[in-house]
């Protein structure tokens, strides 16, 4: 009896062993198979990451601008972490935390033990470039970041309620950052750079060789209408804006020499009639800012002002039809929401073709450019 339960003991102690060996095969499947699969959806893996830590992400691009990390690489070349620490003055481990976050988002590369900027961090984000994007990422750290904490907010009552982050009580952003002048210029100072390096495309590729006289419906500083004026010489053009802005406009023209050609016109685009004189109106990043409704507004008002002939153009990032992308459209659309005005978005081409006909345009046309931007004209029969 002993011997029998022995031999029973040891058979039970076999099967142990055989299901512990049969478990870890299927745990080592388990784990291949994980592994197989963050492989095959890195893609989706990574960008749920990215998407989960967005906030860490972008204080780490946002502190390396403050610190001047891009350009430093850009001008002194491949660092070593001891000669970076020494040349941002900062600790070891502080650098060392910033430049892992630089790294794993691959803005810095690694070359022979050194921190190497990669191309996009030399081309958008060192001063040394002509196309760096410096001046957005502080636009979005000092004024949109604390803002979008009100994004949910925002989306239940369908208000700018992270409005309240900014002293004042105009019912709009633009009103508010007149009590901030440092926060205003980074405002003005990012505009600025939308504006110029996307008025380069539109400059170059919409073709005005038949417009005489442009009038820019809340251009600003005017450096759209210099953008333009510089790529067509034959062209004469305006701002159409509040008074304050106007002036600054004047400025900026008087400093380009283009005080012959190019001028400015007071009024609010939603009271006032528009310029009378014109043969084209362009609404420039302007669209995005308000609602469907007020947009058909302006292009009405833009309807009676214009000749028979003449052309409204609106020029913006625009919203893939099917409402699902581009990225461009989804990062911008909460900012209007949430913080500008409470109305805005950016909207698709066909909203944009369906507002031009129901105020009168004919002939309709789209023309696609770069970085997702698109123009849209309508001709007045």
């Amino acid at each position: 009896m002993q011997r029998r339960s022995g031999k029973m003991r040891h058979a039970l102690t076999n099967q142990s062993r055989s299901r512990r060996t049969t478990m870890k095969f299927i745990d080592r499947l388990r784990l291949w198979a994980t592994l197989a699969g963050e492989v095959l959806f890195r893609r989706r893996i990574d960008r749920f990451r990215l998407v989960l830590g967005g906030h860490i992400y972008f204080q780490t691009l946002s502190a390396a601008i403050q610190l001047d990390v891009f350009t430093v690489l850009d001008e002194q070349g491949p660092q070593t972490p001891a000669q970076l620490q020494s040349l941002l003055q900062l600790q070891e481990q502080p650098c060392r935390i910033l430049m892992l976050g630089l790294c794993a988002i691959e803005l810095i590369g690694q070359r022979n033990g050194r921190y190497v900027n990669s191309r996009v961090a030399t081309k958008y984000f060192s001063r040394r470039s002509k196309r760096n994007l410096i001046n957005i990422v502080k636009w979005q750290h000092f004024i949109n970041y604390k803002a979008m904490f009100h994004f949910a907010d925002a989306l239940r009552s369908g208000t700018n309620l992270g409005l309240q982050e900014f002293a004042g009580n105009e019912p709009y952003l633009y009103g508010r950052l007149t009590h901030q002048p440092p926060l205003e210029k980074i405002f003005q100072d990012a505009m600025e750079e939308i504006s110029r390096q996307a008025s380069e495309n539109f400059a170059r590729y919409v073709d005005l060789s038949k417009v005489k006289y442009l009038v820019d419906v809340g251009g600003g500083n005017a450096s759209n209408i210099i953008t333009i004026a510089r790529e067509h010489p034959h062209l004469r053009a305006a701002v159409f804006d509040s008074a304050s802005v106007c002036a600054i406009a004047e400025g900026n023209i008087a400093a380009h020499a283009l005080q012959n050609r190019l001028g400015t016109s007071v009024g609010d685009c939603f009271q006032d009639a528009f310029p009378t004189d014109a043969d084209a109106i362009l609404f420039c990043h302007f669209f995005t800012i308000w609602s469907l409704e007020d947009n058909l507004q302006l292009l009405r008002r833009a309807f009676a002002a214009l000749p028979k002939g003449g052309r409204v153009m609106i020029f913006n990032m625009m919203q893939n039809d099917d409402r699902s992308g581009p990225l461009s459209a989804a990062l911008g659309s909460p900012y209007f929401l949430t913080l500008a005005t409470g109305k805005g978005m950016l909207y698709t081409w066909a909203e944009y073709t369906a507002l031009f006909e129901q105020a009168g345009f004919v002939g309709v046309e789209q023309i696609q450019l770069p970085v997702d931007h698109g123009v849209i004209i309508g001709y007045k029969p």
